[in-house]
């Protein structure tokens, strides 16, 4: 059985890089990144490794909402600019990269996806909590800096849902670290509360006549901003992509 060990590129160096206490050392990075993914290797067996980078291009989310991420601190220069070299040192050490468009996220999912749909294995290796609206068969998310497994029940007790309600939690209750806006005046407490009592947000808004006269009005005057930040939070899972898994088959040891 195939299992593919997937890296959110970005992710990973930019925690790597912050950690150092010489930002132009990318040198360090290269090495501190190539060491990470060799001993991910080394724990997780995969047929097949890729490390998927974010591109330049202008997110759809960003088109659909403006003020999506806003506020995120840009990569330092000396990190934007070391990235080729980064590349370069995990290329010949035959760990190659996929460079989305624009987000990484929906390239991982897609492919996570379709590995997973032929019977494959996926690790994707990540410490962004987005992941976990992706079907958990076959899938496991792997957090290398705390060396463990995302342990999607205590994220669901954590929220108060369950993770089929994530995406419906997202879109009343927002998530300030993306800048999803959610529906005004309803936070997470609430949209728990709601969504333990109706389930779904399609059955919510069926619903508003048996709520109070001040929550269905926040609701109604929010719905538009809720189906937004509900597409917003939603990953892709079917990007063309134009990529054999074949490419990133790792190197069986001569």
């Amino acid at each position: 059985m195939n299992k593919l060990l997937i890296i959110d590129g970005l992710n990973l160096v930019r925690r790597i890089h912050a950690a150092l206490p010489d930002e132009n050392d990318i040198a360090n990075v290269q090495q501190r990144s190539l060491a990470a993914l060799q001993k991910m290797l080394k724990q997780h067996q995969p047929t097949h490794i890729i490390v998927v980078w974010d591109g330049n291009e202008t997110s759809w989310r960003k088109v659909l909402y403006e003020d999506y991420k806003k506020g995120r601190k840009p990569m330092p220069t000396a990190l934007s600019e070391g990235l080729s070299q980064i590349k370069a040192t995990l290329a010949d050490n035959d760990i190659h990269s996929f460079d989305a468009q624009s987000e990484a996220d929906d390239v991982i999912a897609t492919i996570a996806t379709k590995v997973i749909s032929n019977n494959g294995e996926v690790v994707i290796v990540s410490t962004d909590k987005g992941f976990s609206q992706l079907p958990i068969k076959n899938l496991t998310l792997w957090d290398h800096f705390n060396q463990q497994t995302f342990d999607i029940q205590q994220y669901e007790k954590k929220l108060g849902v369950e993770q089929y309600q994530l995406l419906d939690f997202i879109a009343l209750a927002g998530d300030s670290g993306n800048k999803i806006p959610g529906i005004a005046g309803i936070g997470p407490k609430s949209a728990a509360d709601l969504l333990n009592k109706f389930r779904t947000l399609a059955n919510l808004y069926r619903s508003l006549d048996n709520l109070g006269a001040k929550q269905a009005q926040k609701l109604a005057e929010g719905k538009d901003m809720a189906r937004i930040s509900y597409k917003l939070a939603q990953l892709q899972t079917d990007i063309p992509l134009n990529v054999n898994l074949k490419q990133f088959r790792v190197k069986s040891p001569e």
